[in-house]
């Protein structure tokens, strides 16, 4: 019922009017209160067409979410309302609100996973990068190692023509570039190729790289003196880049390239991130408190040095690598002739024996085939079974010849089993330690690749929060989440708060698991319910959408940033 209200006002003029003036005015009173109701139900009409026809307050709306939000803090019930890609609301939110509602079901809400050590170069050949996304991983940093695509613009700009289902950053990898000036010739720069060098790195910072990698075991970034990543690090460091590396050694001289990695930062003013902090050589086992307390004085002076890990002890990278690195100056051809001479093979099968002596194995059962293209029959056999079945002998000195065979015939893809349990463990607990995978997109095939590109993440939440407890289940998301986009300079992402970027992941931290073994590494994690890019789903009740909703994730020196980081130089 609708009361309208006369002014009292009105009636009580004392007006000296006939009886026909009263009569008029009641007539208009009446008049007056069909207009008030007439436009009252306009009103009414307008505001139900208005709440027909706006969107709802949220896109997607999470309810009965245990919300961990990546800080490190702990857990909390709430709802996580989301509009435009964006988080807009943490709290007990209406569901009526919603286009559609995700029922958490008690389940875990994080943030996605930030993965800061991929090799995924290839990502726009699979674009779904399914085996990331299904252990929640939701933004890729590639061009690790020393390897990356120069052209930064051409390369982060190809997702507008082929769109991938996540976020994409990318290092300026110096051997890259050292490869596209010198080749890969054993000598240092001139300083015309030096200065060409730096305008490569310049101009992909400009275009969004989001610092500079180096791989100082590979060719021909082996090649390398301190100097001449040092003068590279200070291009970078100009535009916000940080300095990401797989040093010179993770074996005997481990301490030595932990050192050289500090100096490059110390020296060129910018950050550093060393990539699969490890110890691979059995006689250094256990001496992880060495090499953690290296960065640990770092920080402690002030430097910003942070690392990252997969959850396995044993590494995946080439065959090669097993050779000396003067043999592989100027590529495979230029090493198989070295090779053909009987002096320099024997000088190659010495170093390899004091080599292998050095790191304190007995022979190469340790290092695996993962893919081995001229006879797939090897993939899967360790380097001491296939020299076995092809040499009818196991010694070592034959098992150096079929390396040499297997490089000559264009090298492995290899799984090296070197690393110790405790000295995992104790780097994982480090805080300035990010979980990273070192792995590529992959599909299924007949490559027995590394199961950390299809387990990692899980695995740390399974094996080492679940079961071990060597880090908790908080900790551990922290190190996948905010710690890589502190690092790396990712400003909305890897906190759930509003405004933040819409990357969210819904696990069941009860049954998450990784499902990928050494002998079957092609299978994908257990636990992962939902995973959100830029808010929209990419994984959703046990299978992939279609949903290509990733972003380049540019570096603080793109293009449009470009003059006010140099206006404060």
């Amino acid at each position: 019922m609708i009361c309208v209200c006369w002014p009292e006002s009105v009636g009580s003029l004392n007006w000296s009017f006939s009886v026909v003036f009263h009569t008029v005015k009641s007539s208009f009173r009446i008049f007056l209160f069909t207009c008030v109701v007439a436009g009252l139900f306009v009103s009414l009409h307008h505001a139900s067409s208005d709440i027909a026809t706006s969107s709802p307050r949220y896109s997607v709306l999470i309810v009965n979410a245990r919300i961990i939000d990546g800080s490190g803090n702990p857990w909390y019930r709430g709802d996580i309302g989301i509009k435009d890609g964006r988080i807009v609301d943490i709290g007990r939110l209406e569901r009526s609100e919603a286009g559609q509602v995700i029922d958490a079901g008690g389940q875990i809400v994080a943030p996605g996973f930030i993965d800061v050590h991929t090799h995924v170069e290839s990502i726009y050949s699979l674009p779904e990068a399914e085996n990331f996304v299904r252990m929640g991983v939701t933004s890729l940093v590639t061009g690790n190692c020393g390897t990356s695509a120069t052209d930064v613009g051409k390369f982060l700009g190809q997702m507008k023509q082929k769109p991938i289902a996540v976020n994409l950053a990318t290092l300026i990898a110096h051997g890259s570039v050292r490869r596209k000036v010198i080749g890969l010739d054993d000598r240092p720069p001139t300083p015309e190729e030096l200065k060409q060098m730096e305008d490569v790195v310049e101009q992909a910072m400009k275009d969004g790289a989001v610092g500079l990698s180096t791989g100082l075991i590979y060719v021909p970034g082996t090649y390398a003196k301190t100097d001449e990543i040092v003068d590279l690090a200070k291009v970078v460091s100009r535009y916000g880049g940080l300095y990401a590396t797989h040093m010179r050694s993770e074996e005997g001289k481990v301490a030595e390239a932990i050192k050289e990695s500090i100096q490059v930062g110390e020296q060129a003013g910018l950050p550093v991130e060393i990539s699969h902090f490890k110890i691979s050589s059995k006689r250094l086992w256990g001496q992880s408190p060495m090499t953690i307390g290296l960065v640990r004085e770092a920080r402690a002076r002030g430097l910003t040095v942070t690392v990252d890990q997969y959850a396995y002890t044993a590494s995946s990278t080439s065959l090669d690598s097993r050779l000396p690195t003067w043999l592989r100056a100027g590529g495979l051809e230029a090493g198989k002739k070295r090779l053909a001479d009987q002096t320099q093979r024997e000088r190659v099968v010495k170093e390899m024996k004091e080599e292998l002596k050095d790191r304190g194995f007995k022979d190469y059962s340790y290092a695996v085939v993962a893919s081995y293209e001229p006879d797939p029959s090897f993939n899967g056999k360790s380097i001491a079974e296939i020299t076995k079945q092809v040499r009818g002998k196991s010694d070592v000195k034959n098992q150096i010849d079929q390396i040499i065979a297997m490089y000559e015939a264009g090298g492995a893809g290899m799984v090296y089993h070197s690393m110790s349990e405790e000295d995992i463990g104790n780097i994982m607990r480090e805080p300035f330690t990010m979980i990273a995978s070192d792995s590529g997109v992959h599909q299924v095939d007949k490559s027995l690749p590394h199961p950390r590109g299809y387990g990692n993440n899980a695995r740390v939440l399974g094996h080492y929060v679940r079961d071990l407890k060597v880090i908790t289940l908080e900790d551990a998301i922290r190190k996948m989440t905010s710690l890589p986009a502190q690092t790396f300079g990712f400003h909305d992402r890897g906190l759930l708060r509003p405004g933040f970027a819409a990357d969210l992941v819904i696990f069941d931290e009860k049954t998450i698991n990784d499902l990928a073994t050494f002998e079957k590494p092609h299978q994908f994690a257990a636990g992962i319910s939902y995973v959100l890019v830029n808010g929209e789903a990419v994984y959703a009740n046990g299978a992939m959408t279609t949903a290509r909703p990733g972003m380049a994730l540019k570096g603080s020196g793109s293009s449009v940033q470009v003059a006010s980081v140099k206006s404060r130089n």
